[in-house]
């Protein structure tokens, strides 16, 4: 779980998370918070939960709080290991629905998609996610109806295999194309799409998405003339 100034909603995220896991019991489950150079009291109200929390001294992007979330799964031997937003915008309901549904489907990467039902999401994000799943075909050959969900499920394999360069937002797409390189099987499932006045005032716009498909054309661009 990637949180840079999530102070505010950390522990409750944490709780409630850990209260539908413990719903289940086939599953041996761990939380980890990776504290991405907050400067807010985000370590310090993490660090009262039950969740393991790795500090990041500065600030490293959503990309490179991803990286090392997965480097602790690597380490840990997971066998499964799924990213959550730590703002409140994903159900715990649907996270363990897609430890579920990444055997079910037999999938490497599975993408919890907020746009195959987009109940809830406003025009503007639709058309933005859209934009960008479309941007990531045109790019990278790759289609999902939702390339910027941060809910996402991996198996061994992808933790074992999963690496990207990019450091912001723009490595959603970026992991979707090295998933694609790497022979990983992608799929998608339905998910929830919760928007709070807190939680909009996080994450992405469309404003971002002009500056992500920039991102993602540069580094196109230098890979196809390496």
């Amino acid at each position: 779980m990637p949180a840079y100034n999530e102070a505010q909603v950390i522990c409750s995220v944490v709780k409630k998370m850990a209260a539908v896991m413990d719903t289940s019991k086939h599953y041996t489950y761990e939380i980890v918070i990776i504290n991405d150079g907050s400067r807010d009291a985000t370590a310090q109200e993490a660090s009262k939960t039950s969740a393991t929390v790795i500090n990041h001294i500065l600030n490293s992007g959503a990309g490179g709080a991803t990286l090392t979330g997965l480097s602790y799964a690597r380490q840990n031997n997971f066998d499964i290991a799924i990213t959550m937003d730590a703002d409140g915008q994903h159900a715990p309901e649907d996270v363990l629905e897609g430890i579920k549904q990444l055997s079910k489907l037999n999938a490497d990467l599975l993408i919890g998609s907020r746009l195959i039902n987009n109940k809830g999401m406003s025009k503007t994000k639709v058309i933005g996610n859209t934009g960008l799943s479309v941007v990531t075909k045109l790019l990278f050959g790759v289609y999902v109806t939702d390339s910027q969900s941060g809910l996402r499920a991996y198996s061994r394999r992808a933790i074992d295999e999963l690496d990207w360069k990019s450091t912001g937002y723009e490595f959603c797409s970026e992991m979707i194309w090295r998933a694609e390189q790497s022979d990983l099987s992608i799929a998608e499932y339905p998910i929830q799409a919760i928007y709070t006045d807190y939680s909009r005032s996080k994450g992405q716009n469309n404003w971002n998405g002009i500056n992500i498909v920039k991102r993602l054309l540069k580094q196109r661009l230098v890979e196809l003339f390496e």
